[in-house]
């Protein structure tokens, strides 16, 4: 653990929702924005609701992982959000930096639609992996191509047929070199190139359709990606 680095990712932004209503989506809705967190074994160091939130795992020789959240009012029901993810990284500083960093860029970005569009819906959450083959250096492009929105901007909108998964339409919320966010209207698509990071590409549906059935939707998603890959 000699090697252990500390890191601080710091994040300044703007959300389409009260204090009230931000507190709510980091503590208890996060499946519907980022991955179900209630499981894990973090510990709330500060709880000041809903101004100032400060959650943190502790584990062997030093090692910790802790979020802060300090929210405050402005006009016309919106809260500004000031961010820090701190920690440790115990290899790749560097890759695993970069990484986080650009996560919490999408992340944040997605908490954003998420309050703006579904705030308080119930959501159905998914989670899939594509294969192995997709971490070579081309992997995300490859995907995008087959999504049929390869060089679409953020604000264009979209209207494609997947085989295997149906009709997609709606709009490109979120676009890079290594990230993508499709919004329809009852669901979020977020993509994420994590080939870049030396992992495989990922993906994870959230569906406030009031129908989502998750187990249906990694199989044709999980399909799909197999078909892009093989």
């Amino acid at each position: 653990m000699a090697n252990n680095r500390e890191f601080e990712i710091v994040a300044d932004t703007e959300l389409p929702g009260t204090p009230e209503r931000v507190w709510q989506a980091v503590t208890v809705d996060t499946p519907a924005w980022m991955f179900p967190t209630d499981q894990w074994p973090a510990v709330r160091t500060v709880d000041e609701f809903p101004g100032h939130l400060v959650t943190r795992m502790d584990g062997p020789d030093g090692w910790f992982n802790q979020l802060e959240h300090v929210l405050e009012p402005v006009d016309g029901g919106r809260a500004k959000l000031h961010y820090v993810h701190s920690g440790i990284f115990a290899d790749n500083w560097d890759e695993q930096y970069d990484g986080a960093s650009k996560h919490t860029e999408f992340y944040l970005h997605t908490l954003g639609q998420y309050l703006e569009h579904f705030d308080g819906r119930p959501v159905v959450f998914t989670d899939i992996q594509a294969p192995g083959s997709s971490q070579a250096a081309d992997g995300f492009r490859r995907l995008k191509n087959a999504l049929g929105v390869e060089g679409l901007a953020a604000g264009s909108t979209f209207d494609v047929d997947l085989e295997g998964v149906g009709q997609l339409r709606g709009e490109v919320d979120f676009a890079n070199d290594n990230f993508l966010g499709l919004r329809t209207d009852d669901t979020l698509y977020r993509f994420f190139g994590r080939n870049a990071f030396g992992a495989p590409v990922g993906m994870t549906v959230h569906d406030f359709s009031g129908s989502g059935d998750s187990e249906l939707t990694a199989k044709a998603w999980g399909a799909f990606l197999e078909s892009v890959y093989a």
